[in-house]
């Protein structure tokens, strides 16, 4: 995926749900930080937004535009409308958002997590390819391993949490 392509994105979820400010969660968010990210990090081929003010009309995106509808056939990826609450992010996520809005969105603001609390949100989730991008993520100075750990410590999740993911992160040095 690239910058442009989640730019169409916003536009895109903003159009159907009406709502102006959008959050975006998973992999792609790294665009609005970095909008020339290093291709590892720009596989997928869906974007995960979550309406700000509307958020009851994620399932109205996803049944729109996300997989295998024509909006996915002819533009080659998708949106998936997510529920915001599902998503175990650290405390003080919405503070430091990455805002993506420029003529591409149309007056739409895609809100991009913010890289460290991307990396924490996937460390969270665990999965392999989550823990991949993460090490990516270090491996291209996208993130360091102090600022990784310093975000964790106030991340707001209870002990046994926060040992999981630093441990998630410990288990994968390879950079």
């Amino acid at each position: 995926m690239t910058r442009a392509e989640l730019e169409h994105a916003i536009r895109a979820a903003g159009g159907i749900s009406g709502d102006r400010e959008l959050y975006i969660v998973g992999s792609q968010a790294i665009l609005g930080a970095f909008p020339d990210a290093h291709p590892e990090l720009l596989r997928s081929m869906e974007v995960d937004i979550a309406p700000k003010n509307k958020p009851e009309l994620e399932e109205v995106i996803e049944g729109a535009v996300g997989e295998l509808s024509i909006f996915h056939s002819t533009f080659g990826f998708y949106i998936d409308g997510v529920d915001i609450t599902a998503i175990k992010l650290p405390s003080g996520w919405q503070a430091r958002l990455v805002a993506v809005s420029n003529p591409n969105t149309n007056g739409y603001t895609g809100l991009c997590l913010e890289p460290i609390d991307l990396a924490i949100s996937k460390l969270y989730a665990g999965r392999e390819k989550d823990v991949e991008f993460v090490r990516v993520m270090l491996r291209e100075a996208l993130i360091s391993r102090a600022d990784l750990a310093a975000r964790l410590a106030v991340s707001g999740f209870d002990e046994p949490t926060t040992r999981a993911i630093a441990g998630r992160v410990s288990a994968g040095s390879r950079t």
